[in-house]
């Protein structure tokens, strides 16, 4: 009897585990607004740098892997954002995930990357925010609210700049 216990009681705490690792997708998508969870990763240029650091600022937050090719795509089109918006008070912070750091500081030299980046080798964060893939973008308002999401690879800039909009407008949902 003590081994079904023992069995319940893992399959129970991966379950939840499980749960967990989708609340923020899961919610997104029951049109909920969760926070951005606390969590300090290490960013390319040495320093921890935690996601509760940029409250007060509506932020995007963009999930990529130097492997990935529409990564490579997006990647101008949201430094191009980044340099049009941060004046604004848009922070824009990338997440290597599940990437070898060498490649990865190639990806953001070959691409001119200029706004932070932080990593994420073993995909911890990307499966707190239940990503499906990179790229993967998030948009949290200045209150440090997740507002939406594209949920791959975004290139028309328009689509971008309706999003950025809404997101410094402050509005509740973020297309």
């Amino acid at each position: 009897m003590l081994p079904v216990i023992v069995l319940l009681a893992v399959l129970a705490w991966a379950t939840s585990r499980h749960q967990q690792s989708l609340a923020v997708g899961a919610a997104l998508a029951r049109g909920q607004a969760p926070a951005v969870p606390g969590v300090s990763l290490p960013a390319f240029d040495g320093r921890r740098v935690s996601l509760t650091d940029f409250r007060g600022h509506p932020v995007v937050l963009n999930f990529w892997a130097s492997w990935c090719i529409p990564c490579a795509e997006e990647a101008p089109i949201l430094e191009a954002m980044w340099t049009e918006f941060r004046a604004k008070g848009l922070i824009v912070v990338g997440v290597d995930t599940q990437d070898l750091e060498p490649p990865a500081r190639r990806f953001l030299a070959q691409h001119g990357i200029t706004y932070m980046n932080v990593r994420d080798p073993d995909g911890s964060l990307a499966r707190l925010f239940g990503t499906t893939g990179v790229p993967e973008t998030f948009f949290a308002g200045s209150d440090g609210l997740i507002r939406g999401k594209f949920p791959g690879e975004q290139i028309d800039r328009t689509a971008w700049r309706v999003a950025l909009d809404a997101l410094l407008a402050g509005n509740p949902r973020v297309p």
